[in-house]
């Protein structure tokens, strides 16, 4: 993606105050809301928790899928270290679709005079195998594109497909690996095939966690096997060596259950009623700690409330501080939180989402409203010596932005850069050493001023109806990113994001 700065005129500044699309409240002397960001800032660039917080949630917590007892201990965690620093906070219940967690993984491959196990890890809404696993051929299937099939033809009805992938290096291969494996998945599915197996993308032969594209739905065995054992596998099959794959994967599964958001909270003082939400999501992966994907920045959003609680700084708006469960399974936390807190929503004035791991934050996604760029520009002047940033106004879905922008609120993702994120996605080397501390408090600075901006500002910008969420939807990629991340049938059977507005009915005599 690229980068530029972005200069915002006086002039401009000015144009973007008195668009209509921005509505104005009482406000707080700007000198005085410049101290008191100021302030934030330097508190936690200073020797706060916040490290030893991200270590403790890491090594003592650990991986902290939903559902599973590691997450039950996270969000009693995080309650402690918001009470502790005289936070109000509460767990909100919300609904999971349904029950997924691997309990282990194995499997065999085998051939004429050969057997080998490498490891493998269940992709999240695999099915599971019978008890005494599941036997299969396993079939090359390339990089899974349609002219792979055509060759494999009826071969590939009942037998596990290898699937070659490239090693990741970057977030744009990541996003990559999610846009090509709806395809791959659909046809094979549509193949007959007993399941697939993709050749481990990450370096070092870390395992790692891959949701299948299609959620829940998904009846088929999935799994993503180590890249030097997927590599020999694949070698044999193309040297004309006839394989076959033995896997037993032993799972967890259910239906609906509950799970709990954890909600941290500062009152506002003259608008209590408006609400600026600053999200991280407390799950994560069990292979590994989760210190990236998202302590991290759970860890920076406790500390942000523990300063400003003490500090005595009185933001205007209420300001929540949410972590956020069920995002890794579908972000189903956060769209939680937008049906139990419909009534208020059209008060909230902004939802940041901070889910970049620990890469320097560059800027942010102001996802598809424009007159949110100034706004942000303005929050940031504060920390304009932590810059320069550049906001970017394109849509964006992956995280727990995207409920508050199917609703029609305002909503902003931090823009990172990559450092370790890509290779250590969902893996096992997601460990308290992939964060730098000093970037991470860097970090909480940014997001501090943002969030006190936008907590004590004049300007806020008015929610949109579902009809300016379509239109959005129209003139960019949205709709293809929703099915990229198996969000967009919810969507469009109304049963996610902001519903249609009621007609009227029609005059009788």
């Amino acid at each position: 993606m690229s980068r530029f700065r972005l200069s915002c005129s006086l002039a401009a500044l000015c144009l973007a105050l008195v668009s209509p699309d921005v509505a104005r409240a009482e406000e707080a002397p700007p000198a005085a809301r410049e101290r008191e960001a100021t302030l934030l800032v330097g508190a936690v660039l200073g020797g706060t928790p916040m490290i030893e917080d991200l270590r403790s949630l890491v090594d003592e917590v650990g991986g902290r899928a939903t559902g599973s007892e590691s997450n039950h201990r996270s969000v009693e965690w995080a309650l402690e270290r918001f009470r502790a620093a005289g936070v109000t906070a509460r767990a909100e219940p919300f609904r999971m679709p349904a029950l997924w967690l691997e309990r282990s993984a194995s499997a065999t491959v085998q051939g004429p005079g050969l057997r080998f196990a490498p490891r493998v890890a269940a992709m999240p809404f695999s099915a599971a195998t019978p008890q005494g696993g599941l036997t299969a051929p396993l079939l090359d299937a390339g990089r899974g594109t349609a002219a792979d099939f055509t060759r494999m033809g009826a071969k590939a009805k009942g037998a596990f497909l290898l699937v070659e992938t490239d090693e990741l290096r970057d977030v744009d291969g990541l996003f990559r690996e999610y846009n090509e494996a709806v395809g791959i998945e659909s046809r094979a599915f549509a193949s007959g095939a007993a399941g697939v197996v993709y050749m481990g993308s990450r370096p070092g032969n870390q395992l790692y966690r891959h949701n299948v594209s299609v959620g829940p739905k998904n009846t088929r065995p999935m799994m993503v096997m180590e890249r030097d054992g997927a590599k020999r596998a694949q070698r044999l099959l193309r040297a004309g060596t006839a394989l076959k794959l033995g896997a037993v994967l032993d799972l967890e599964l259910g239906g609906p259950y509950e799970a709990r958001n954890v909600i941290g909270e500062i009152r506002g003082t003259t608008r209590p009623d408006e609400v600026v939400v600053l999200g991280a999501h407390l799950d994560s992966w069990d292979l590994g700690g989760g210190a990236l994907d998202n302590g991290a920045n759970v860890a920076m959003l406790i500390d942000l409330a523990r300063q400003m609680q003490r500090l005595g700084l009185k933001p205007a708006r209420t300001i929540r501080f949410a972590l956020w469960n069920g995002e890794e399974q579908g972000m189903h936390g956060s769209a939680g939180y937008v049906h139990s807190h419909a009534a208020e929503l059209d008060g909230h004035a902004m939802a940041l989402s901070v889910d970049i791991g620990c890469g320097r934050i560059t800027g942010f996604f102001t996802n598809g409203r424009p007159p949110l760029v100034p706004l942000v520009d303005k929050a940031l002047k504060p920390a304009a010596g932590l810059g320069p940033f550049t906001q970017v106004d394109v849509p964006v879905v992956g995280t727990d932005n995207l409920d508050f922008m199917l609703h029609g609120v305002a909503n902003l993702i931090a823009n990172q850069e990559a450092a370790t994120y890509g290779p250590n996605y969902h893996a096992r080397s997601d460990e308290f050493e992939q964060c730098d501390a000093r970037t991470l408090r860097t970090n909480a600075a940014v997001v501090g001023a943002l969030a006190w901006g936008f907590a004590t500002m004049e300007e806020r910008l008015p929610r949109q109806g579902r009809a300016e969420v379509e239109a959005l939807m129209k003139s960019t990629d949205l709709t293809q990113q929703m099915k990229s991340f198996n969000v967009w049938d919810e969507w469009a059977a109304g049963t996610r994001g902001r519903p249609p507005e009621r007609q009227a009915a029609p005059a009788t005599r």
